[in-house]
């Protein structure tokens, strides 16, 4: 999970450069899906990354228009699956 926060509130700059250039997500990456706040400062999104460190790389390509958090999430299924020791 990545909850992306627009720097001052600037949807617009983040939308310029997707039309643009699009994700631009590393081999690897892959978006799911996303959600944006009403007021247009904050995405919420779901990605899926071979490994974790791909991720910094495409914040890198961000990080000046947006502050990431990247939060390692596992599907309910998988996360109980390893609880449980299935």
């Amino acid at each position: 999970m990545v909850i992306e926060r627009f720097v001052l509130g600037d949807a617009a700059a983040i939308g310029e450069r997707f039309r643009s250039r699009g994700r631009m997500l590393p081999e690897g990456v892959s978006y799911i899906s996303s959600w944006v706040d009403l007021d247009g400062s904050c995405c919420f999104q779901v990605m899926e990354a071979s490994d974790a460190t791909l991720l910094d790389e495409w914040v890198q390509k961000w990080n000046d228009l947006a502050a990431f958090e990247v939060i390692p999430v596992l599907s309910s299924t998988d996360f109980w699956a390893a609880r449980d020791g299935r």
